[in-house]
């Protein structure tokens, strides 16, 4: 996805929830299958929490140990394309199948590494619903609006989560 894009909400998030839940299931047993290390899989992502607005994607986490990082990166770029539009570190790559319905987002991040916060982000939300009531009031606030707009404020608002998980202030 470019950043000249405009953010969408889905008219039907349960449905869209539903499609991501099947091709979750589908793509992590085949990720399972593929990988040659290691690797906890997760749903993330908008469509992993109940009640939760979304613009309709999958996004997965797969996490793997520190010194398998380099296999699992180069097993999953036989698999999906690099997203040209996020950052690549040491610790995080991030991949997408924009021929999946619905699109498809693979994040590869190492275990303990500072990229490894999108399972406590929906853990948090999960675990909270004025959080997603706060989150929902974002996605609504954002919608129609550019990308970019929405993902700055999207960064700000999961950062906030995360220093209240790490017990560091509120969201």
């Amino acid at each position: 996805m470019s950043d000249d894009e405009t953010f969408q909400i889905v008219p039907d998030a349960d449905g869209a929830r539903e499609a991501a839940s099947r091709l979750f299931v589908q793509r992590s047993k085949l990720l399972r299958s593929q990988l040659t290390v290691p690797a906890d899989i997760r749903h993330i992502g908008a469509t992993a929490v109940p009640g939760c607005v979304t613009k309709g994607d999958l996004d997965i986490v797969v996490r793997v140990a520190a010194e398998d990082f380099d296999k699992a990166d180069v097993c999953l770029a036989r698999m999906l394309d690099r997203n040209k539009g996020s950052v690549r570190t040491a610790t995080f790559a991030a991949f997408e199948d924009n021929s999946a319905a619905p699109h498809l987002g693979v994040q590869l991040a190492a275990i303990d590494g500072p990229e490894d916060f999108f399972h406590l982000f929906v853990d948090a939300l999960n675990a909270s619903p004025p959080l997603v009531a706060a989150y929902h009031e974002l996605k609504t606030r954002f919608d129609g609006h550019p990308m970019d707009e929405y993902r700055r404020a999207k960064d700000a608002f999961v950062a906030r989560v995360l220093r209240q998980a790490r017990g560091e202030g509120e969201p």
